[in-house]
């Protein structure tokens, strides 16, 4: 799958509407920024599954507990939802109609991330202390272990939602500054 094209708006599975968003990718790739970025021009509620998963404590509910809770949000008319958990993706493929994934070099996600540790984030009930060995390898691998499953289950939906891969800080600057001119111009939410 390409990035989005210069004329994205034009993707034949956008019927100009941009309600029930996914944003995925590799940890520190940038998806919590964007997400935010996305609400404040779409003007959509923001999810974080990482805000539903884990506990203020650091430990997690139940997969059951998160399932239901998830499924609320997915009957919701409109969200951006911020998170991988690919065991639930294929759900949330089903209900969105737009996917933004960030597919960015390991070296960015693994600096990005270890950049925020220390740091109060909106996205997580508590403070990363610590740039864990084991969270490193799972970006590390992240490209070879998990992207090749989530492009296969993206090219299942390609034709029927509107899907942006994006590379680079560029890319996603040239995506949100576009967007901003759609809905100056009346982008349908």
């Amino acid at each position: 799958m390409e990035a989005f094209p210069a004329s994205f708006f034009l993707h034949p599975a956008h019927n100009g509407t941009m309600k029930r968003i996914l944003v995925i990718g590799c940890a520190g790739s940038g998806k919590s920024t964007l997400s935010r970025r996305l609400r404040d021009i779409l003007h959509l509620p923001l999810i974080y599954l990482d805000q539903i998963w884990h506990l203020p404590d650091g430990s997690h509910i139940s997969p059951e507990e998160f399932d239901e809770q998830l499924a609320e949000v997915l009957d919701s008319p409109c969200w951006i939802l911020d998170g991988n958990y690919r065991r639930t993706l294929p759900i949330r493929l089903e209900h969105c109609d737009t996917v933004i994934l960030l597919d960015f070099p390991t070296e960015i996600c693994l600096s990005q991330a270890a950049g925020r540790i220390g740091r109060k984030r909106e996205d997580l009930p508590w403070v990363e202390t610590e740039f864990d060995p084991e969270f490193q390898n799972w970006i590390r691998h992240f490209r070879k272990r998990n992207l090749p499953e989530i492009m296969s289950m993206l090219e299942e939906y390609r034709e029927s939602r509107s899907i942006y891969v994006l590379h680079s800080h560029q890319e996603t600057e040239d995506f949100i500054q576009t967007l901003k001119q759609l809905q100056h111009f009346g982008l349908k939410r």
